[in-house]
């Protein structure tokens, strides 16, 4: 499924803090890499403290220096550099495209050719304007990247399913375990657009959250049965309580290398939760997030 990656790149250290994680991906899958560079008119002089590539030759000088890196280490890479782009996001979405790339390794901070990207940002709009996969990675993740446990959030929906296939690749290719999660509100933690009800008729409500509970245990037991049959070990969790709160407690408890969700890639980053769920979970973790854009309906 991953077969090629597209990694941009900027320039910086902090940028190139996702290598580690790249070359990983790049032997365990197997994928090719192609790293990219826009060049953006009136960028930056420094990035980090690092000089900015703002020249298309010493930006592919560049990248030819990183394609080397990685083909001392057995992966197979190459360089791309696009020149007068004010819309990053838009170029690596582009670029992504036709080169088709499978999946785009991004740091969540970054400046010059990956000015802020910070989760909302470039990130976000990447997803935007395309609809390939984007990993995303905070720069002070352990170097040694590994990938034993993987996190994958449900609420029963296709549109959160949209996640599995490529959660499920990268637990083949890493021989990792997942980890399904499914959090129901209690009375007390029920969604706004639920609490009117909840306080209306509290104990039909509780009545109905705990069949709901009930209903996504059964579905996540027959998942976990069908990934099992597919060579894919998993397990399944329903936790009941805030979304985000019990989701990403339930990322600490699993010691969660990854978290892969499916969104639908608009402003704020909606996933298929209620309210922003995606963009709340990268806020408040640094375990690498992987975004899979949910197909147009």
């Amino acid at each position: 499924m991953f077969s090629h990656l597209l990694v941009p790149l900027d320039g910086s250290a902090l940028a190139e803090s996702v290598l580690p994680a790249v070359i990983l991906l790049a032997r365990r899958l197997p994928a090719r890499v192609t790293f990219l560079h826009v060049v953006e008119p009136h960028a930056p002089v420094t990035v980090h403290g690092d000089r900015h590539l703002t020249r298309a030759e010493d930006a592919g000088v560049y990248l030819e220096h990183i394609v080397a890196q990685l083909a001392a280490q057995g992966v197979q890479a190459s360089a791309r550099v696009r020149g007068g782009s004010v819309n990053v996001a838009a170029a690596v979405a582009e670029e992504a495209a036709e080169a088709h790339a499978e999946l785009i390794v991004l740091c969540t901070h970054g400046h010059g050719g990956l000015r802020d990207v910070l989760f909302g940002s470039v990130a976000q709009q990447v997803l935007q304007h395309g609809t390939t996969p984007v990993l995303l990675f905070k720069p002070d993740r352990p170097l040694d990247f590994v990938c034993r446990t993987v996190v994958v959030p449900l609420d029963g929906s296709e549109a959160a399913a949209a996640a599995l296939p490529a959660a499920a690749a990268i637990a083949r290719a890493c021989g990792a375990s997942l980890r399904l999660v499914s959090v129901v509100p209690t009375p007390e933690t029920a969604p706004p657009e639920r609490a009117a009800a909840t306080r209306l008729m509290p104990s039909a409500a509780a009545e109905v959250l705990d069949l709901e509970a009930a209903h996504m245990q059964a579905y996540l037991t027959e998942l976990t049965a069908t990934l099992a049959a597919d060579g894919v070990s998993a397990s399944g969790l329903v936790e009941r309580g805030e979304a985000v709160r019990m989701l990403l407690d339930a990322a600490k408890v699993s010691e969660a290398d990854l978290i892969v969700m499916a969104t639908h890639g608009r402003s704020g980053l909606a996933g298929t939760w209620a309210g922003s769920v995606a963009s709340r979970v990268i806020g408040h973790t640094g375990i690498p997030l992987l975004l899979v854009r949910i197909p147009p309906s």
